[in-house]
């Protein structure tokens, strides 16, 4: 089995319940012993986005280059990775695969004082390598739909999933068994969790 290295970053006010998906992920992954980061950001109630571009270069350091390494980022960390992108600082030798998971708009952004910095950069820049995007195509953080504010001008693959909101604990999103598929290197398109029975 190849050994791979993931980065799983959560977004605002995102304190990693072991409900939610990422924690879920997480444990999987390491379950299945590959190498896995899910660091707890600073200050997720009011993060700064210097800090957490720091936060994000110091990890992208630590994944192991001896294997695939993989982010995925959700929510605010996902706007956090286009602004790394945007700035230089994510680079094709530091990551093989990204994830993308309800990037909010800037619109949404900037109703929030905690979180307005954080509104996405200019979409001019090419994205350091394969990217993928998924949302919900009810997303209250991205009412404008993620594939038009995102998709379309990054020239990103999306998935965009049926009622699954911003993908988080709201919209049932606790287990996910395509974004672990999507991760041991499944093919896409990544598909909504299964109903609850």
């Amino acid at each position: 089995m190849t050994t791979r290295s993931f980065l799983v970053l959560h977004g605002w006010q995102n304190h990693r319940p072991e409900d939610h998906w990422q924690h879920w992920l997480a444990d999987r992954l390491t379950e299945l012993g590959h190498r896995v980061t899910y660091p707890q950001l600073p200050d997720p109630d009011d993060p700064g986005l210097d800090v957490w571009l720091g936060e994000l270069a110091r990890h992208l350091r630590g994944l192991d280059p001896a294997g695939e390494r993989v982010v995925l980022a959700h929510s605010a960390s996902a706007v956090l990775w286009l602004h790394a992108a945007a700035r230089g600082m994510a680079e094709q030798r530091e990551v093989d695969r990204v994830l993308l998971v309800a990037p909010p708009s800037a619109s949404v952004l900037a109703r929030h004082p905690e979180i307005a910095e954080f509104a996405p950069p200019a979409l001019d820049f090419t994205l350091p390598g394969p990217t993928r995007l998924v949302a919900g195509d009810d997303d209250p953080y991205c009412p404008e739909g993620a594939r038009t504010v995102f998709g379309d001008p990054l020239g990103v693959p999306t998935d965009i999933l049926p009622g699954a909101g911003h993908l988080d604990l709201v919209a049932g999103y606790g287990s996910w068994p395509a974004v672990l598929e999507w991760c041991l290197g499944a093919s896409v398109p990544l598909t909504a969790r299964p109903a609850a029975g």
